[in-house]
């Protein structure tokens, strides 16, 4: 309504068409890592003990999940290397301190395949097989073993997604593929496992 458009997802879709969509990309993402990060962390350190205090909330969220605020510590980046290197400003306290890191195990899936009763995604559970490589070896039709990296990242996004009632639009948008293969994937998916689709439609 205003004209056009320069956010950060219409830039994406036109990278390649002139080189300075990319530059200015890149110039957004490093100021949000300075301005959110590194200044607005240096800005929250208690000057009594040299920490960051953060608040977390129980009852906040509408999925039940666990929040942060003032500041939010759950959401330092992690998926670029520049943005790891923020991570290492959080060290323990000293030598005879570390700083522990656990998580649930793919636990949303876990939990899909007992609500589901779902016996091709619990067979995988059970025998540890990785459920992202075995959806890629039912959706693509290959042997586990023949499964690419980029197979098991369009089969985790079709995972996760179907948690969350992913469309064909949504997964071809995220995957960076036509609309017609994301469906094909989230069709061959419920192929996979029928038990999800019952589920689901029964949600409904």
């Amino acid at each position: 309504k205003t004209g056009y458009s320069t956010s950060a997802d219409v830039l994406e879709k036109i990278k390649g068409i002139h080189p300075i969509i990319e530059e200015i990309l890149e110039f957004r993402h490093l100021s949000k890592l300075k301005s959110t990060y590194v200044d607005g962390l240096l800005a929250v350190i208690d000057k009594s003990d040299g920490r960051i205090h953060s608040v977390f909330n129980q009852t906040v969220t509408a999925t039940g999940r666990i929040s942060s605020s003032e500041p939010n510590l759950q959401n330092i980046p992690i998926r670029l290397p520049i943005g790891r290197e923020i991570r290492k400003m959080f060290t323990a306290e000293g030598e005879n301190y570390v700083l522990v890191d656990a998580d649930y195990s793919q636990i949303e899936l876990r939990t899909l395949a007992h609500v589901a009763d779902d016996a091709n995604m619990q067979t995988a559970f059970k025998n540890n097989t990785d459920i992202h490589t075995q959806t890629a070896s039912q959706v693509f039709g290959v042997e586990l073993s023949e499964v690419t990296s980029a197979m098991r990242t369009a089969a985790k996004a079709v995972n996760f997604g179907i948690v969350y009632g992913i469309s064909s639009f949504g997964l071809g948008q995220g995957l960076s593929i036509s609309q017609a293969d994301a469906k094909k994937y989230i069709d061959d998916y419920f192929k996979t496992y029928p038990g999800v689709k019952q589920f689901i439609d029964g949600l409904v």
